[in-house]
Parts: C-alpha cells; structure tokens; sequence
C-alpha cells in the first residue's frame, strides 16, 4: 500500500511538473523568451486558448460548402440565382426575427438619450403606413400593431435597409456596454446625453471615458496603474449586422441536419425536409410549416381550424425551428439582407464568402494623422476611401465596388444619345429610372428574401430572391441581425 501511496504521488507530481511546463511554454514567448502578463518583463499581455462568446439572442451557425442558388423550377424566368458551389464562414444569427418589442426599446433609448435631437428618433420611426391599401380596411394595424402589448413578439415590419443597419449599430453598443458594466470596468451611466453615449469603436480609440467601475483592468506596463479594454483582450463582441444573402440562404437551408461527416444526403427546397409546405410527421401531420399564403384569397384558413394560424404575421417563434435553431426562416415576413441586387451576382461574387456591396472606407484623420473627434451622435467619422488611398492596392482597385462587374466603366457596353463619358465611368448602367437605361436596379437596390404572409409557397425557398430600394418599407418585411464568428470555424465543445 506504501508502494501504491509512493507511486501515486510522484505521477500526480510528474503530472503537475509537465502541466506546468505546458503552460510556462503557453506564458512565454517563443520569439524573445520574455514572459507574457508579466510586470517584470514589461507588461506584453497575451490571451490564449480565446473562444467566442455567443451574444444575446444569436445562434451559432457552423459555415461550410453548399450549393447556393434555386433547387426549384424559376417560375418568374428571371435567373438571377443560378446555383453555384460557394462556401460560407461561420457566423452567429439571430434564433428569430428582430420584435416590435426589441425595436421599441431601441426608440425608448434614442428618444432617452438624444432628447435635443428629436429628428433621430423621427428618423428611426417605422413607417406605420406600410399596412394601408386602397381597397382594404387596415386601419387597426396602422394604429395597434408596432405599439399594442398584443403583438410585442411579432416581428417589427415599416422598417427600411438603412434603418435596419442603424438598429443593429445600436445593439452592438448596447451589449459591449453591459460587457464592460458587468466586468465592473464601467460604471453603468443612464444618463449619457447626445454625443457622450457609448460607442464601441470610440471607446476603444479613446473617444470615450464613462464612468469608470470599480474594478478597472489592471495595466501590467510597470510604469502604469489601469488602462481600458483593448480590441486584444477579446473582451468585446464583434458588430451586430445584416447578414449577407450567401449567410443567410445558408442558415435557412440548415443542411447540417441531412449530412453525414461530409456526405450530404438530400438537398431541400425549403427549410426543412420534403417538398411540401405541411409537416409529414405522425403526429402533427398536415399542420403547415410557415406563414404564407396557402391560396388566392386564404391567408389563415377556416374558422375551427385556421391552416397557419395567422391572419397576418404570428409571433417570431411560431412553428419549428430548423436543424441549427432558427425560427421562421421561411413565411411570416421576409427579411432584409446586406447585399446589393444585380441580376448577375452569382457570376461575379466571390467562391469564399460571397458578397455585393462592399464601399470601401477609411477613418478621417487630422493633420498628425490621429482620428479625428467622433460626431455629434458620438460615433467615429469615416469617409469613402480615394484613388490615391488605393494606388498600391493590389487586391482591389475601387473604393465602391457595388457595380462591379455589373454595371462598372468594363461592364457597361451601352452608348448613344445621352449617355456621356461620365455616365461610362461611374456605371450610371443601374443608375434608376432617371438614368439613360432606364432601370429599376439602383446601387441602393438590396436583397430580401424568405417569403412572408402575403407571398404564395414559391417564394418560401431560401434561394429565391427580390430587391426593393433600401429606403423603403413594407408590412411584410422585416430583419434579423447577424454576427461575425472570429478564430477557428469549429465551436468549443
């Protein structure tokens, strides 16, 4: 038994003296030999073995390759989604559609905050309008549907592109703020006033200070007391955002629940298996899957027995969410997404992470190339970046790329009668019914996708897709945000 006692304690000794060794090889830098997090080699800080953590109300989405594009007969003849094979990072996306309840607490904060600027609360507001028609009585919507309690987890419509955007920025500051608040780095101000409200990016350039918390981070330079955050601790979430149409076609389909290591059993046309929009299953069989319109004038069935159980939009969570979480990511309302339309984006867009839109920009700095003082609405200032910004650039060659290669100085083909040099160079080709072709498709045409309650079963299909102009609205439009996921692809376990 001594024996036994003996040789348990050396190996619990060896295992101690190894660990230690595994993490004084983790502490010091294999450059320099100079230990991390120490005071007394200089204060270098390194945070290993760093996992994401998951933001308020997102799921995590593994990416991977998958055949994007329409998997059904293109009945409008528009092929403008022809399939491809692309591949998608992982990402985080919201488990449901943006609430009325969740946009009015992102008003109660803007009308809060920036009391002596009332235009952006205005500016913010729903278009409440979007339920009226000529020839039907809707006047209780406009009047009941974005403030009742009654529909406070139905999914906020009236609400354009840019507004969309706007909304997500405020999410983002929102949750780094209560990060900092609960890690007791910043005391919890209510009452920030106009510009001096917090902004992620301005704190982490020292545009903001708040009140500082009781337990500020610990600055490990010898010859420093505390310091703020820093981009490197991995504090800070990432931005909440739209997601891009290749994200979310690949988070609708959820084709992780038909594959096998790498072997993908059966496609889908919709969110879920089968090609018939009723749930096959024994026990719930013939219950309709999605909010949608099952016939000419059948939006919600007969009384006793209504087939979708809403007359117009039902709460986010409605139905059975598909195999990575998500609810409703087809029918009930159709939702925003990052992407600039053009007809021929599938033939442009890059195989990694495809995307149209990108304007490229860059901070505005002062004389001494600092950045310059935050807004008046306390974010950082940018601008658009130049020619000579970009002389050097090897990997891309315009600031603006949303006409490229579909509507760009190469791709425009067209001349004549007033069509001039400046049209050619700036791809007025999608320039809107004003410009010399005359086209619907503008530079602020944006993706929507996902079929809503006014859309028959065609448009329930993840690959379909229209556009709309990003300041406008509709009744049966509305969003949900996404987030990037940095480091390894693969979630800890």
């Amino acid at each position: 038994m001594r024996f036994k006692s003996s040789l348990l304690l050396i190996t619990l000794a060896a295992a101690m003296v190894l660990g230690s060794c595994g993490n004084s090889k983790k502490s010091v830098s294999s450059t320099t030999g100079w230990a991390y997090n120490s005071p007394d080699h200089g204060g270098f800080e390194y945070r290993a073995g760093y996992e994401q953590e998951t933001g308020p109300g997102l799921v995590f989405i593994e990416g991977g390759t998958f055949i994007m594009g329409q998997v059904e007969e293109d009945v409008m003849r528009e092929w403008n989604n022809v399939p491809r094979r692309v591949t998608v990072p992982s990402f985080y996306m919201d488990e449901s559609e943006v609430r009325n309840v969740d946009y009015r607490e992102y008003l109660y904060w803007i009308n809060r905050v920036f009391a002596d600027y009332p235009e952006v609360y205005r500016k913010a507001l729903p278009d409440t309008l979007v339920w009226r028609r000529p020839m039907a009585y809707n006047e209780p919507l406009v009047e009941n549907y974005f403030r009742h309690p009654a529909y406070s987890e139905y999914p906020v419509v009236g609400v354009n592109w840019l507004q969309a955007n706007d909304f997500c920025s405020w999410r983002t500051d929102r949750v780094n703020e209560l990060i900092l608040v609960d890690a007791g780095v910043l005391e919890l101000d209510v009452n920030q006033q106009n510009e001096n409200n917090f902004d992620t990016e301005a704190y982490l350039l020292g545009q903001y200070d708040g009140i500082e918390g009781r337990r500020p981070m610990r600055d490990l330079d010898p010859n420093k007391d505390t310091r703020r955050v820093r981009a490197d601790d991995g504090m800070l979430l990432p931005r909440y955002r739209l997601p891009t149409e290749a994200e979310w076609e690949y988070a609708a389909l959820g084709l992780v629940g038909n594959s096998y290591e790498e072997r993908l059993t059966n496609r889908r046309i919709y969110p879920w298996d089968g090609h018939i929009v009723r749930n096959a299953s024994k026990d719930e069989r013939g219950n309709m899957m999605a909010n949608f319109v099952r016939g000419s004038g059948d939006y919600m069935g007969m009384a006793g027995s209504l087939n979708d159980g809403g007359d117009v939009t039902v709460p986010v969570k409605s139905y059975y969410p598909n195999d990575y979480g998500l609810y409703c990511m087809a029918g009930n309302v159709n939702e925003w997404v990052a992407d600039v339309y053009r007809p021929l984006s599938f033939a442009d867009t890059e195989e990694f992470s495809p995307f149209r839109g990108n304007v490229f920009e860059t901070k505005v700095l002062d004389e001494e190339g600092m950045v310059v003082d935050k807004d008046e609405f306390g974010e950082i200032r940018y601008r658009e970046e130049t020619d000579e910004d970009i002389l050097d650039r090897p990997n891309y060659r315009s600031a603006d790329n949303r006409n490229f290669r579909d509507g760009d100085a190469v791709s425009n083909i067209a001349s004549g009668e007033g069509w001039t040099e400046a049209d050619t160079n700036t791809g007025t080709m999608y320039a809107g019914s004003t410009g010399p072709m005359g086209s619907l498709i503008s530079d602020r045409s944006r993706v929507y996708k996902g079929g809503g309650w006014r859309d028959r079963a065609f448009w329930l299909s993840p690959g379909n897709r229209r556009y709309l102009d990003e300041r406008e609205a509709r009744d049966d439009l509305g969003f949900r945000c996404a987030m990037t996921r940095v480091g390894p692809p693969q979630a800890a376990r």
